[in-house]
C-alpha cells in the first residue's frame, strides 16, 4: 500500500476522532516547519494553490484553525503545534514501519545501534552470549554518533539500541535496565585540576574553554567557545592535546591510556545503559537478544 494513502487517527479536540491521511500530515508539517507556503511547496515540489487548498481542507475537517495568517506571514496557534509534534511522531512511526517490514523481507538478523566507544565491554559480552544461544541470527553493530542510537530506532534503521540514560529518550521504547555507574570528568593529564580527589559539577562548568559542543540534529552547533565534536575518537585526542575534557560514565576507564586524567563528579546524575526495542516488536531474534542483555 502506498504509505500516502495510509489513514492514521489522529484526536485533535475531546470527543472527536478524526482521520487524517499521511499525505496530509506531510503537507502540514512542510508548511509548519517553513511556516511560509511557497518554500513549503517548493518543498513538496507542488504548486502553492493546491497546498493552501489541502491545508484550509484540513482545517475546516478537523474544526479547528491550525495557522495564523496575517499580513507578516503565517504562524502556528496551540493547535496547530500540538498537530505537528504529533504528525511527525506518527510520519515517523509509518517510515520505521516500512523500513522494518522491507528489512524482515530482505534478510534475517537483528540491526543493533551503539554510540561509538560507549558500553565497549557490556556490548563485547552481549555479543558473544548471543552468538552462543541455539537460533542465534547475525547482529550488525551500527556505532554512530551520540543521540543517533535513538534516532535509527525511532525511524526504524535499527531493531534494537543501547541507550543511556538521562541523556537519551527512551520514551515510546520497551526497555530493560543493564547497568548504572557513576560519572567522571576527563582532563587533559597536566590540568591543574587533574590532582584533585573529586570535581563539581559546578567547578567543571566554567570550564567553558574545553567543553564539547556537540552537533544538534539537524548538524549545526550550540553557540560557545569549547570545541566542535563530531565523535568520541576525536574527544578523547582532544582532551590528550589539551584542547577539551568531558564527564563521562566511569566505564570509560577501560578505553583511556597516557594524557588523560580522570577525576569522580559526585554530584554528576548517574548514566544509565538500557536495551530499548519498539514496543510492538514481535521478533524472536529480538526478544532472545533482550533476554541475553537482561541476565547479563
Amino acid at each position: 500500500m502506498d504509505s500516502d494513502t495510509v489513514r492514521v487517527l489522529i484526536v485533535v479536540s475531546a470527543g472527536y476522532d478524526h482521520m487524517v491521511e499521511t499525505r496530509e500530515m506531510r503537507y502540514f508539517v512542510a508548511v509548519a516547519e517553513e511556516l511560509h507556503f511557497g518554500r513549503a511547496a517548493q518543498r513538496l515540489a507542488m504548486a502553492q494553490p493546491p497546498l493552501s487548498r489541502a491545508i484550509q481542507q484540513l482545517e475546516r475537517r478537523l474544526g479547528v484553525v491550525l495557522l495564523q495568517r496575517n499580513s507578516r506571514g503565517i504562524s502556528l496557534t496551540r493547535a496547530g503545534s500540538v498537530l505537528l509534534r504529533e504528525a511527525r511522531l506518527a510520519l515517523e512511526a509509518i517510515e520505521a514501519a516500512e523500513r522494518r517490514t522491507r528489512r524482515a523481507a530482505d534478510r534475517a538478523g537483528v540491526v543493533l545501534a551503539v554510540k561509538a566507544g560507549s558500553s565497549s565491554e557490556l556490548l563485547s559480552k552481549l555479543l558473544d552470549a548471543y552468538a552462543a544461544e541455539p537460533g542465534a541470527v547475525p547482529v550488525e553493530v551500527v556505532l554512530v554518533g551520540p543521540g543517533q542510537p535513538e534516532t535509527l530506532l525511532r525511524n526504524g534503521t535499527a531493531d534494537v539500541a543501547l541507550l543511556h540514560k538521562p541523556f537519551d529518550t527512551t520514551t515510546g521504547f520497551d526497555t530493560e535496565d543493564l547497568h548504572t555507574e557513576p560519572q567522571v570528568v576527563v582532563l587533559p593529564a597536566g590540568h591543574p585540576l587533574a590532582i584533585r580527589a573529586h570535581l563539581s559539577m559546578s567547578e567543571i562548568d566554567v570550564l567553558t574553554d574545553l567543553l564539547p559542543r556537540w552537533p544538534r540534529r539537524d548538524g549545526t552547533y550550540p553557540d560557545g567557545p569549547g570545541p566542535q565534536i563530531r565523535d568520541h575518537t576525536q574527544l578523547t585526542q582532544l582532551i590528550r592535546l589539551g584542547r577539551a575534557c568531558a564527564v563521562m560514565p566511569e566505564s570509560i576507564r577501560a578505553q583511556l591510556g597516557e594524557g588523560h586524567a580522570i577525576v569522580p563528579v559526585p554530584d554528576a546524575p548517574p548514566v544509565t545503559t538500557v536495551i530499548a526495542w519498539p514496543p510492538h516488536s514481535r521478533s524472536k531474534p529480538i526478544a532472545d537478544l533482550v533476554r541475553t542483555a537482561t541476565r547479563l
